[in-house]
C-alpha cells in the first residue's frame, strides 16, 4: 500500500457489498428509553434507570462505549474501565434523567468522535475518564437543587479535571476485510502522576435467546490465554484475539435476579454484572472458572507514567482465517487513517481554511457514529415474549398501541444516542441533507426506509418517535428527498437516480394525503398540525386539548404545507420529464399550493388568513368553540416559516411538458387573483426564471425587516426562534379570564411543556436557520440583484438576498469557529475548553444555541441536524 493512498480506495468499498456490515451502531443509552419499559404508567426513566443497566438484560438492544457490531447487534464490541476508585465499573456513559436535570435528560460525560468513514473501514472516537471516583451523587444533588433559570451543572463544573489528572482514552477500529475487525485502544495518562487503569475490552451477545422459544444459544469459549472462540447458529465460527491480555473474564449477558429483583432464591449464576464484581470488588467467583459464556473481556491492567501511553489490541474475524492476529495490526490502521485522510482530502478541495476543514471532518464523524441499530416490533411490545411476564394490561391502550404495524429492525440515523437514541421523522430529513454529502446512497436508504409499510402508518402517516409515534413533526420529507436527489445526481456526475425519486414520491402521496385529510379543520386550506417539533414556541402545548376549547389555526403548519405543496410539484415536473404521466400530478399539487397560498394571505372567501397587516407578520389564530377568532400576536420562528415556501423553475425544466404548462395557463387566467396577490409565475425574474412562493416582494421584505433585526430575531450567530424584545416585556395573553405569557429566554428553557431540552423561545436552531438561508437563495435566483434588503435592519448597509443568506452562513459557522482570541463561541467561557491543548480542538454540536452568545445548550452530541453545519461550510468557504 501506497504511503499516501488515493481516495477512490475508500469509495470502491463503498460500492461493494457488506463493507457496511459492521459499524458503530451500538447505542450509548439503551436503559431509560420506550422500548426497555414494561411499566404500567410508561415512566421509562424509573423502569429501566441507570443502576439497573449493569445487571439487568435489555430486550432490544445494547449499549456500550465506543461500541462496534454487525448490522443485526448479533455480536457487540465495546471498552469498559475503571480507575480504581470508581464504586462501579465503567462500561457506559452516565447522565441524568428527565426527572433528575434542572433541564431535563441530560449525559454527564466528556466524548468526542474524531472520525470514521462511510464503512467504517476506520473510525476514531475519544473519552475523557477522570482519575478521580466519577462523582455521580453530586450531579445529581447539584442539579436538583438548580433552578430552570440556572444553568446545569456539568462534569467539568466539579473540577475532577484539575491538574489535568484524568486519562485521555481513545478508540480505534479499522477493517482489514469486510468481516476482520481491528479494535486498538490507547489509554493516555494526562495527568502529573502516575496512574492505574484497568481496561476491558468487551465483546458479548445481544440476548436473543430468552425471548423466543427454540433459538440455538450462542457460546463464548476460551482458547489458551489470549483468544476467545466465537460460535453463533447464524453468524458463524469467528475468533477474538486479545493481544497480550492478564485474563480472560467470562460471564452471561444475563439478568442478575437477586440484585435487581431481590430474588434471593434464584440459581446462582454467572451474570452481566460479573466483570464489575471481580473488578470493583475482587469477587472472583463471579465471572465462570470455565471461561465460557455469553459476553467475554480481556482484561488489562495499566500503570501509566505522569504522561505516558499504552495501547491494548484486540482483533475479531472468521476463525477460519489463519497467521498471527497482530503481526500487520499497527500498519493496518496506519493505513485505514491514511485512507480516511485522503478520502476527506477529495471532499474538502478547495476549502483553505484548516479550523474550517476539522469542523466538518467532527461533523460527519458525528454523523457516522450517531448510526444504530434500532430494534422495535411494537406487537411483541404489547403484548410481550414467550415465557416471560405479561405486560401491563394498561398499555394495550396506551402509548403506541395503535402503531401494530410498526416492526423496526434496521440501521438509522440518530439524532443523538445518548439523549435521543431513537429516531425522529424530521430529524432525520435534516441528517439526510449533511450525509448526502459524504454517502448519498445512504441518506437515500434512509429517507426510503422511513417510508417503508413497516414504519408509515398505512393511513400515511408517518411515526415521529417512540415517546409518541402520533405526534406530528414537520412534513420535509419531500424537501429532503429533493435535495438529497441533487446532491446524488451532483456526486454521480450528473447521473440521475429517477427510481429512488420516483419510489419515495408515491410513498408522500400517501403521506401528503393524510395531511390534507386529517390536518384542515374546516377544508379551507388552513392546517392545524400541532406539535410540529417546535416544542414550546407557542402560548399552549399543541400537541394536547387547548385550555381554551377549539384548535389554532397555525401559520408554521400551513406554510409547511405550501412548502410541501411545492416539493412535490417540483418532484414531478422531473418525473415528467421522463413519463408525463406525472404532469397531471405536478398540476395538482401546483393548484393546491395556490390555494394554501391564497387561505394563508387572507385572500379566500372565509377571511381566516394568518397576515397582520397592521404588524407585517404571520401569526397564529386561535379559533375558539362559539367561532370567535383571536390572533396570538407572538413574533416567533412560526411567522417566519412562510419563508420557506418558494420554488424557481427555468424555463428548461418546462420544455416539453405542455400538459401542465397549458394547464397552468388555464388557471392563471381562471384566479388572477392568484397570479397577481401569489404567484409571481408569469412575471419571468432573472435569466427568464418563474417563481412560486407564499409571500410577493412587499410581504418578504417586510418579514426580513423583523428577521434581520438584532434587537428581534437576528443574533450575532443567527436566527433566533423568538424575537428578543421580549425580553424586557413579555408576550401576554389572555382568554376567558386566564393569562398566559411567553418571554424570550435564549438559552435553556424554564417551561415543563416538553422537558428542559424542549426550548424555542429564543435559541438558535440549526434546521430552520439553514431552510432560511436557502429560501433566501432561491429567491435571489429569481430577483438577482434587483432586490436588495438592509441587514442588520437600522444599518444602512444593503444586501442583496444572496448576500443576506452568505452572511447568515457565517454567522452560524462563527459558532464553530475559533475567534481571534482563539475561543469557539459554542464552548461558552470555560477557560479548558477555550485554552488546553487537549480540549480546544475536540468539538461537540449541540442541540441548540444561546441566542445571544452561541453557547451550546441542550443536547451536546445531535450531530443530526447540527452537522447542517458541513453544508453551510460548503457555502461559505468553498470557492464559488
Amino acid at each position: 500500500m501506497p504511503p499516501n493512498p488515493p481516495p477512490g480506495i475508500e469509495r470502491q468499498r463503498m460500492s461493494q457489498p457488506h463493507w457496511q456490515r459492521w459499524g458503530t451502531y451500538v447505542s450509548e443509552r439503551q436503559w431509560g428509553t420506550v422500548r426497555e419499559d414494561y411499566s404500567a404508567d410508561g415512566n421509562a426513566w424509573s423502569y429501566f434507570p441507570h443502576d439497573h443497566a449493569r445487571s439487568r438484560v435489555y430486550r432490544w438492544g445494547e449499549d456500550g462505549i465506543g461500541g462496534f457490531c454487525d448490522d443485526q447487534q448479533t455480536l457487540c464490541l465495546a471498552v469498559a474501565l475503571w480507575n480504581g476508585q470508581d464504586p462501579i465499573l465503567k462500561e457506559r456513559l452516565f447522565g441524568l434523567t428527565n426527572g433528575q436535570g434542572n433541564h431535563g435528560e441530560d449525559v454527564k460525560e466528556l466524548y468526542y468522535y474524531l472520525d470514521a468513514t462511510p464503512t467504517y473501514s476506520y473510525a476514531r472516537m475519544l473519552y475523557k475518564y477522570p482519575q478521580a471516583a466519577y462523582p455521580y451523587q453530586a450531579l445529581v444533588e447539584q442539579n436538583r437543587q438548580r433552578g430552570k433559570l440556572e444553568q446545569e451543572f456539568e462534569l467539568l463544573d466539579t473540577g475532577i479535571f484539575a491538574e489535568n489528572r484524568y486519562f485521555d482514552i481513545e478508540i480505534e477500529y479499522a477493517k482489514a476485510a469486510v468481516d476482520d475487525i481491528l479494535l486498538r485502544v490507547t489509554a493516555y495518562n494526562r495527568g502529573p502522576a502516575a496512574a492505574r487503569l484497568h481496561l476491558l475490552p468487551q465483546l458479548w451477545f445481544r440476548n436473543t435467546w430468552n425471548w423466543f422459544a427454540g433459538v440455538v444459544k450462542p457460546s463464548l469459549r476460551a482458547d489458551g490465554d489470549h483468544r476467545v472462540l466465537i460460535d453463533h447458529a447464524v453468524l458463524g465460527q469467528w475468533a477474538a484475539d486479545f493481544d497480550g491480555s492478564q485474563q480472560l473474564l467470562f460471564c452471561d449477558n444475563e439478568t442478575h435476579v437477586r440484585r435487581v429483583f431481590g430474588q434471593n432464591e434464584a440459581p446462582a449464576g454467572y451474570f452481566k454484572d460479573a466483570f464489575h464484581d471481580y473488578v470493583v470488588h475482587n469477587q472472583h467467583q463471579a465471572v465462570n472458572p470455565e471461561r465460557t459464556g455469553t459476553k467475554a473481556a480481556g482484561l488489562y491492567v495499566l500503570e501509566l507514567a505522569a504522561g505516558g501511553q499504552q495501547s491494548v489490541r484486540v482483533r475479531l474475524r472468521h476463525r477460519r482465517d489463519q497467521g498471527d492476529f497482530f503481526a500487520d495490526f499497527d500498519e493496518l490502521i496506519k493505513t485505514r487513517r491514511q485512507e480516511a485522510d485522503a478520502f476527506y482530502a477529495e471532499l474538502q478541495t478547495g476549502i483553505a481554511d484548516a479550523d474550517a476543514r476539522l469542523i466538518q471532518r467532527q461533523a460527519w464523524a458525528g454523523l457516522l457514529w450517531s448510526k444504530q441499530f434500532y430494534y422495535y416490533d411494537i406487537p411483541q411490545w404489547l403484548d410481550g415474549d414467550q415465557g416471560q411476564p405479561p405486560p401491563p394490561v394498561a398499555r394495550r391502550q396506551g402509548r403506541n398501541s395503535d402503531w401494530r404495524h410498526l416492526n423496526n429492525a434496521d440501521i438509522l440515523s440518530m439524532p443523538d444516542k445518548w439523549e435521543y437514541p431513537w429516531f425522529a421523522a424530521w430529524d432525520l430529513a435534516f441528517h439526510c441533507i449533511a450525509l448526502a454529502t459524504i454517502d448519498p446512497q445512504s441518506a437515500k436508504d434512509q429517507l426510503v426506509m422511513l417510508c417503508r409499510e413497516w414504519y408509515m402508518d398505512p393511513n400515511g402517516e408517518l411515526p415521529a418517535y417512540e415517546w409518541n409515534f402520533s405526534d406530528v413533526n414537520p412534513p420535509v420529507h419531500a424537501w429532503a428527498a429533493w435535495k438529497v436527489y441533487q446532491a446524488d445526481c451532483e456526486q454521480n456526475g450528473g447521473v440521475s437516480d429517477l427510481a429512488f425519486l420516483e419510489r419515495v414520491f408515491h410513498k408522500l402521496l400517501l403521506n401528503f394525503t393524510w395531511w390534507v385529510n386529517r390536518k384542515d379543520m374546516e377544508g379551507h386550506n388552513i392546517f392545524q398540525g400541532g406539535f410540529l417539533g417546535l416544542d414550546n414556541i407557542g402560548v399552549f402545548d399543541r400537541s394536547k386539548p387547548l385550555p381554551t376549547g377549539g384548535y389554532i389555526d397555525q401559520a408554521d403548519a400551513t406554510a409547511w404545507m405550501a412548502m410541501y405543496c411545492l416539493n412535490m410539484t417540483r418532484i414531478a415536473l422531473e418525473l415528467a420529464a421522463h413519463n408525463h404521466v406525472y404532469e397531471d400530478i405536478a398540476t395538482k399539487f401546483f393548484e393546491h399550493f395556490l390555494n394554501i397560498a391564497a387561505a394563508l394571505n387572507n385572500l379566500g372567501d372565509e377571511g381566516i388568513g394568518l397576515w397582520d397587516e397592521e404588524d407585517q407578520f404571520f401569526y397564529d389564530v386561535l379559533r375558539l368553540p362559539g367561532g370567535e377568532k383571536m390572533p396570538l400576536r407572538l413574533r416567533s420562528m412560526v411567522g417566519l416559516i412562510p419563508l420557506f415556501a418558494v420554488e424557481v423553475v427555468t424555463e428548461d425544466i418546462l420544455a416539453g411538458l405542455h400538459g401542465f404548462t397549458s394547464r397552468l395557463e388555464w388557471f392563471l387566467n381562471y384566479r388572477p387573483d392568484l397570479a397577481k396577490l401569489v404567484s409571481r409565475w408569469e412575471q419571468k425574474g432573472d435569466e427568464q426564471r418563474h417563481m412560486l412562493s407564499l409571500v410577493r416582494v412587499v410581504r418578504m421584505t417586510a418579514l426580513l425587516k423583523r428577521m434581520l433585526d438584532e434587537n428581534e430575531f437576528l443574533s450575532p450567530y443567527g436566527i433566533r426562534a423568538l424575537s428578543r424584545s421580549y425580553l424586557a416585556q413579555p408576550y401576554r395573553f389572555e382568554c376567558q379570564g386566564a393569562g398566559y405569557q411567553v418571554h424570550y429566554l435564549p438559552a435553556e428553557s424554564d417551561s415543563e411543556l416538553f422537558g428542559g431540552n424542549s426550548n424555542w423561545r429564543g435559541p438558535i436552531w440549526m434546521p430552520v436557520n439553514y431552510l432560511l438561508i436557502q429560501s433566501l437563495r432561491r429567491f435571489h435566483r429569481y430577483y438577482g440583484e434587483s432586490v436588495k434588503v438592509e441587514c442588520p435592519t437600522g444599518s444602512g448597509i444593503q444586501m442583496s438576498l444572496g448576500e443576506v443568506a452568505d452572511e447568515l452562513c457565517h454567522r452560524l459557522t462563527r459558532l464553530f469557529l475559533r475567534d481571534a482570541e482563539g475561543r469557539r463561541p459554542m464552548f461558552g467561557d470555560h477557560a479548558l475548553l477555550k485554552d488546553d491543548s487537549h480540549f480546544r480542538d475536540h468539538l461537540l454540536f449541540y442541540e441548540y444555541f444561546h441566542g445571544d452568545n452561541g453557547r451550546g445548550a441542550g443536547a451536546s452530541h445531535q450531530t443530526g441536524w447540527t452537522a447542517l453545519v458541513i453544508n453551510l461550510i460548503n457555502e461559505v468557504h468553498r470557492p464559488k
